[in-house]
């Protein structure tokens, strides 16, 4: 369960690179959600198969216990999401967006709201995860519950909210709510922006962007080092998005400099950290197959870090991606680990995540068991591997980072 400390003893939360020692993590535990994906509306859900949710369960709880073991604090979103919804303004807020749907129809909406005023904050917060069927209402009767098949979804389910890392990133104390591009995930951020405001354990915390906001998500965010950060764009965060972010992140002090890095829109790659994921503090592993072709953007304010005016940045000529970073880094080079041996393994390992790890202390990464090769080549590097089980996990495209979104993480140095 989640806890709610007192200002004296409140936790310190904040990250400022993605490999330092691992405190406090949010997960969220694949739950009602999950059984809601059918072959009618996974790919709108954007899972490639039906998973098996007691399995993904079972491999999820090994995960956190993998966690634990290793003394991280370990927070799950149901639980801060129950937590908040006890207070009555912010009932009404989560209410009214996820209402907001025009399909549902005025006769339907005047029937819900008061259905979910009634909950329990832990059966309301069911509701908004788990979405309610048209054949699970028992009122509202009109044109949409007469002509919408039994089966479809007046609030959809978020299954994706296993990923936890996409809907909000922390940028040393800053924490920043994403905004995700695709209409089937848009909710996820209204609620994480819910808990971040609202729940007490994160009172007076500073925030950047919003979930209105152009889009960014959070897998496409690296924290390369104290400083610097990597921004993909393609699939779902956009050139405005990246851009908006940077100036945010200026303007609060928090980074010099921003490479904005471009990737291929599609499925295989639809985030930064599914082409690499740190591993030590000049250490990564990426993608062969993209690995010569990536390049950055070196976004930084112009007139230098010290400007007055954070609208106007300064946009350098693209470079390789490992070169731009080592030198935004400043240090001489960021050493490439690839992902398997040859371009078929790699390409096979890619997609099943075997780039996306999570680094849970300097040269110590959270992986999934099945990518056999890399792992070889983590470990030969001098990382210790932490394997897991993800058979069912993987069936929504993410690993372990993208399942994880570091809340504390003990600074570099």
């Amino acid at each position: 369960m989640s806890t709610n400390p007192t200002p004296g003893d409140r936790p310190t939360h904040g990250a400022d690179s993605e490999v330092g020692r691992l405190g406090t993590v949010m997960l969220h535990r694949p739950g009602v959600e999950l059984k809601r994906l059918t072959p009618r509306n996974n790919d709108r859900l954007l899972f490639d198969g039906i998973p098996w949710v007691a399995r993904a369960q079972d491999e999820h709880d090994a995960f956190a216990a993998a966690l634990r073991d290793r003394g991280v604090e370990v927070l799950y979103l149901m639980d801060l999401l129950t937590e908040t919804l006890a207070a009555e303004e912010v009932r009404h807020v989560a209410i009214t967006t996820a209402l907001a749907g025009l399909h549902i129809g005025d006769t339907m909406r005047r029937w819900l709201g008061p259905m979910l005023s009634d909950a329990s904050p832990a059966e309301l917060a069911t509701h908004l995860t788990a979405g309610i069927r048209n054949d699970e209402v028992r009122g509202g009767f009109g044109l949409v519950t007469s002509l919408l098949p039994d089966y479809d979804f007046l609030i959809d389910p978020l299954p994706n909210l296993l990923f936890t890392r996409d809907s909000s990133v922390w940028i040393r104390d800053h924490v920043t709510i994403t905004s995700l591009a695709m209409p089937a995930r848009a909710r996820e951020t209204q609620l994480t922006e819910l808990i971040y405001t609202r729940h007490p354990r994160f009172a007076g915390t500073p925030r950047l962007h919003g979930w209105d906001t152009e889009h960014v998500e959070g897998g496409d965010v690296l924290l390369l080092a104290p400083g610097v950060l990597a921004i993909g764009v393609g699939e779902r965060t956009t050139p405005a998005g990246a851009e908006q972010l940077a100036r945010e992140v200026f303007g609060a002090g928090l980074a010099h400099t921003v490479l904005a890095v471009p990737i291929a829109q599609e499925r295989a790659t639809m985030h930064l950290d599914t082409v690499c994921t740190m591993v030590d503090v000049d250490k990564i592993v990426m993608y062969p197959n993209v690995a010569d072709s990536l390049t950055a953007y070196a976004v930084t304010r112009a007139g230098g870090p010290d400007a007055d005016d954070d609208l106007n940045l300064h946009v350098a000529d693209a470079e390789h991606f490992l070169v731009a970073a080592a030198k935004a880094m400043g240090i001489d080079t960021l050493h490439q680990i690839d992902t398997g041996l040859d371009p078929v393994t790699a390409e096979r390992e890619q997609w099943d995540d075997g780039n996306n790890t999570l680094a849970i202390a300097p040269r110590v990464a959270v992986a999934y068991e099945r990518n056999d090769e890399t792992n070889d080549r983590l470990e030969d590097a001098g990382i210790e591997v932490v394997r897991i089980a993800g058979s069912e996990l993987g069936s929504g495209r993410g690993g372990p980072r993208c399942m994880s979104c570091p809340i504390a993480r003990a600074p570099l140095g």
